[in-house]
């Protein structure tokens, strides 16, 4: 048996005679089972170019909002290449298609930004 300091923060601290072994297993197992319910949420990234045709683009979105379905977080890319950066208007006025498509199904986190040669926005499933 040993003598074991359970709660060190309280005044007096609290402490107890048992099998110091036998304790860290059972906080190992809570932490297990913390772990085991503990909600998780994924990012998920969709990627397109500012040249996507409509067939594909509503395609895409049946994803996003499958993701979003899912309570999964998406990153909506549109990545421009070449001289492409230079239109960087068409791939904005498709973001925002995209943010009109969702609606009130989502929480747009972060609102379209070009970052390098990529635009990015980020959404998340509505609680």
């Amino acid at each position: 048996m040993d003598l074991v300091e359970v709660a060190p923060n309280s005044t007096p601290p609290v402490c107890r005679i048992m099998d110091y072994g036998k304790y860290r297993y059972q906080q190992s197992k809570k932490l297990q089972v913390a772990k085991k319910s503990a909600v998780t949420i994924q990012v998920k990234e969709i990627r397109m170019r500012p040249k996507i045709e409509e067939h594909d683009l509503q395609f895409k979105l049946r994803h996003i909002k499958k993701f979003l379905d899912q309570n999964n977080k998406v990153k909506i890319t549109m990545m421009f290449r070449g001289r492409e950066i230079m239109y960087s208007n068409i791939g904005r006025e498709i973001m925002e298609g995209i943010k009109n498509e969702l609606g009130d199904t989502c929480v747009i986190d972060k609102h379209p930004k070009l970052e390098g040669r990529n635009m990015v926005m980020v959404v998340s499933p509505k609680k």
